[in-house]
């Protein structure tokens, strides 16, 4: 039978070896991740005697792959959405309503904008302006988010309202993020059609939500559905599920060190140096971060190991609190707080869990709240000790919504290197990246430095991955590498 070894076992890693072991039952799909445990960035942890996701802890509803997951993993029924959406934008040293019907934070409604009360007089003036200005002509090169923005509405614009959101995402700067791979709707409009970015943003979203039937529009837009979901008692149960239903195999704590090519297929080094042990394979999927995957292409495929020795990626922690005993106008009312780089802080975003996700906490009685420090550049934040970010949290908490209660347990979960970049070019980059590797049968990549970095972008990837490994294999019943 043929023998397919996938690198890396995150949620990226994880759904390419379920799409090859249900298209191919007749295949071996050994799946080989590095660390005790599988998920990658997708983790949970007991805080306050409650379990709650320290890793991503929401996936778009509206792209169908997450979703579809869930539900091919068992977990349908204990799929959640958020109670709200609504969320807040800290302002000037205040809290203000993030505004509703915008693109990332790039303003698709003058009227929404105006009342959220976060934009100048003069920022508001010139939006309006934007759409009699000109000529636009259509846009002809991959620009960033930050840049475009700027350039139309006014620096205002970037740092209140696309730079935390943004921010939010891909823990990086709005200036040096690609809008073809950000916002690729909004930019397909613009280099068609050139012309307004405003009136682009608005034709990008669907319709308003009727009163009363809408999510609270803390997101991209104020939808009839609910942007995002989760699983109970956390995300982190989808790999888990996936993991303990797999009709492949799993070897956790096993190190790929190198991949060679073979005349018959491909050779995996496994384990420490000297002593390994080999591994043959007929088709080898890559899930794994940039850097790892450029290490081992560097013999397969040196021009893709290149291209991707070259992607940034940013750092970042999530501390968890638990309270307890709070009462309920303890915190705003909503799903948390974005805090622009331009206010001074160290924390970039808080989520209000116990208000965002029905159950969170109610089972052992504590309020959970997490807060998100790191972006690209700021390393520096991260290095000082668990106990020294939980004191910057506090202290910063207490700031911005008045809270001092002391927790009754914390946790500090840092992700070095968690999230890759996707600066003006990346999709050309990517582009090259592929076709690289296409040149070597049987070899293929996916993973959150591809797609997207969310978890239905990572699945995505992870199909397209799948797909071509599919496609190189001979068909069922024909010998492969002396093997049935």
């Amino acid at each position: 039978m043929p023998r397919i070894a996938v690198v890396g076992g995150g949620i990226a890693g994880l759904s390419a070896a379920t799409r090859i072991s249900r298209a191919r039952p007749d295949a071996e799909v050994v799946l080989l991740e590095a660390s005790p445990r599988v998920g990658g960035k997708l983790l949970r942890a007991e805080v306050g005697g409650a379990w709650v996701d320290v890793g991503a802890e929401a996936m778009l509803a509206r792209r169908p792959e997450g979703v579809a997951a869930a539900v091919e993993a068992g977990l349908e029924s204990e799929l959640i959405q958020p109670l709200t959406t609504a969320a807040l934008l800290r302002n000037r040293g205040r809290n203000a309503r993030l505004p509703v019907r915008t693109l990332i934070g790039v303003p698709a409604d003058l009227d929404a904008v105006r009342a959220a009360g976060v934009l100048s007089a003069e920022t508001l003036e010139r939006i309006e302006a934007e759409p009699a200005g000109g000529p636009y002509p259509p846009l002809t090169d991959d620009v960033s988010v930050g840049d475009l923005v700027s350039e139309r509405f006014g620096a205002e614009v970037v740092d209140r309202l696309v730079d935390p959101l943004l921010g939010g995402v891909y823990a990086g700067r709005a200036d040096a993020i690609s809008l073809d791979a950000a916002i690729p709707g909004l930019a397909a409009r613009l280099r068609t059609d050139g012309g307004s970015l405003l009136r682009a943003a608005a034709a990008s979203l669907p319709p308003p939500a009727a009163a009363g039937s809408g999510s609270g529009g803390s997101g991209p837009a104020s939808l009839p559905k609910p942007v995002f979901a989760s699983v109970a008692g956390g995300l982190t149960r989808l790999p888990e599920q996936l993991a303990a239903g797999a009709i492949f195999s799993i070897r956790r704590s096993t190190a790929v060190r190198r991949i060679r090519r073979t005349p018959d297929g491909f050779e995996l080094s496994l384990g420490a140096v000297p002593v390994t042990e080999l591994l043959t394979a007929d088709a080898v999927v890559l899930a794994t971060p940039a850097s790892k995957a450029s290490m081992l292409l560097t013999d397969l495929a040196p021009v893709a190991g290149a291209e991707l020795a070259t992607v940034e990626s940013a750092s970042m922690a999530i501390v968890t609190l638990a309270f307890r005993g709070l009462p309920t106008s303890a915190l705003p009312a909503g799903s948390g707080l974005l805090i622009p780089v331009v206010e001074g802080l160290r924390v970039k975003a808080m989520t209000f869990s116990s208000q965002k996700w029905p159950g969170v906490g109610a089972e052992s009685g504590v309020f959970l709240m997490r807060a998100s420090l790191g972006r690209i550049g700021e390393e520096w934040v991260l290095q000082r000790a668990d106990d020294e970010l939980v004191s910057i949290v506090r202290a910063e908490l207490e700031s911005i919504t008045g809270l001092a209660a002391t927790p009754v347990d914390t946790h500090v979960q840092r992700w070095g290197g968690g999230l890759p970049q996707y600066p003006p070019g990346h999709l050309a980059r990517i582009e090259r990246v592929r076709a690289a590797v296409a040149e070597v049968p049987g070899l293929a990549v996916c993973g959150a430095t591809y797609d997207g970095v969310g978890i239905p972008a990572c699945i995505a990837s992870a199909h397209i991955a799948a797909d071509r490994v599919l496609a190189a294999l001979p068909p069922s019943g024909q010998w492969i590498n002396g093997r049935r």
